[in-house]
């Protein structure tokens, strides 16, 4: 138990996904959740995704299956009421960590009157009509994951709290190799499944969504296909679902129009992912890599590009919404204008020939060199018990 005791223990009810997820959110709830607990609050988690029709526990902590409703909206409020009721001397709160404009349009939050805390993300620009409707209501606190996301509702005149997405970094560190099922030691390389003398370049992103595609695979596979044609030893890994099966988009079809040298492209396996990849196996899969391609349309946070980052692995980002803010080490593309029509607001496309030129950047330093500079500064502004104690326990305090 914490020797630390908050003065206003509260009964919070966390709206995300499952603190074992292996998803950001999965990772963040994690996080903050068990702190929580430890410190004396009541923490129920209502899971939007990871668990269905049953009710578990997960380190002590009661974890409710998700609704009928693609986002749960349909069961929160009762959810929430009813934590309320086992713990009528505490004050209640419903702490959401998610898209919130998936919950402005449900009747059900119009009727709950328990104050709300959503960890917003902030992925446009300027903060889109119904994520700028949702923070704007009376009884919620918006608290933006990056510094971006602050201003952003700072622009908008929404009063706001600023704190970033945590990194255990006793997890993630540089990791030269993990136990396999075996017991025998393997490296991330031999992870990947790629030779030990190339330049590997990785993409870690989660594939979903094509309206547009937010994590802009089709211009980082053809950026990086440039790039290889005249280097025989650049190899790409590739850490997502390739298929489309979770509303992404096929990779087979991209990668062929893009001209990807195929004899050189590695890929998690799939059936591995869709179980999960041990934090100790990713830190070593970072390890292994020369540079992650990150340059996106736009981030709430990027929560892959921090974790390189504390394994000492450049990244190659875009210099739009809270991307520029996780490199001090590594590269900043510029972008072009996107209009979103579905959040009336825009995101940015990266400039391709800009990734190319990072690329061979990262390609004359030399496969296998590494950056103490990244990790630092991921130590110094994102470890995840430093951000809990300096940031979530003073704000709790203020409820």
């Amino acid at each position: 138990m914490s020797r630390y005791k908050t003065p206003k223990p509260l009964a919070v009810l966390m709206v995300s996904n499952a603190p074992w997820a292996p998803t950001g959110y999965g990772t963040q709830t994690k996080q903050l959740a068990s702190r929580m607990q430890r410190d004396g609050h009541k923490v129920a988690i209502a899971a939007n995704y990871g668990l269905e029709a049953t009710q578990t526990e997960w380190e002590g902590i009661p974890v409710l299956p998700k609704g009928y409703d693609g986002y749960s909206n349909d069961i929160v409020a009762a959810y929430a009421k009813d934590w309320a009721r086992q713990h009528p001397d505490l004050q209640p709160v419903v702490f959401t960590l998610y898209d919130v404009w998936v919950f402005a349009q449900h009747p059900a939050w119009d009727k709950l009157d328990i104050p709300v805390v959503s960890w917003v993300p902030i992925d446009h620009t300027p903060v889109p009509p119904k994520v700028r409707g949702w923070c704007d209501r009376p009884n919620v606190t918006p608290v933006a994951m990056s510094c971006f996301g602050g201003q952003m509702l700072a622009n908008a005149k929404i009063a706001n709290w600023v704190i970033p997405h945590g990194i255990d970094t006793d997890l993630y560190k540089p990791t030269e190799a993990v136990k396999d099922a075996g017991g025998k030691y393997v490296t991330g390389r031999q992870l990947m499944k790629v030779p030990t003398d190339v330049h590997v370049t990785s993409i870690v992103n989660a594939n979903k969504g094509t309206a547009p595609v937010r994590k802009a695979f089709a211009e980082q596979l053809l950026a990086w296909s440039i790039f290889a044609r005249e280097r025989d030893d650049a190899w790409l890994y590739l850490h997502t679902e390739t298929g489309g099966g979770m509303g992404g988009i096929p990779f087979a079809p991209l990668l062929e129009a893009v001209g990807a040298p195929m004899d050189r492209v590695a890929t998690v396996n799939q059936y591995q992912h869709h179980l999960g990849i041990p934090d100790d196996a990713m830190a070593a899969i970072y390890t292994g890599t020369d540079v992650l391609l990150a340059p996106t349309l736009g981030e709430g946070f990027g929560l892959t590009v921090a974790e390189s980052s504390a394994c000492e692995t450049r990244s190659i980002v875009q210099n739009f919404t809270a991307q520029p803010e996780l490199v001090t080490d590594g590269w900043k593309v510029s972008g072009q204008p996107l209009w979103d029509p579905a959040q009336s607001a825009w995101f940015s496309t990266p400039n391709v020939e800009e990734i190319v030129h990072a690329l061979v950047e990262s390609y004359a330093l030399g496969a296998g060199d590494r950056s103490p500079a990244s990790r630092d500064h991921i130590v110094e502004n994102y470890d995840a018990d430093t951000l809990y104690r300096e940031d979530w326990r003073p704000f709790w305090e203020s409820r």
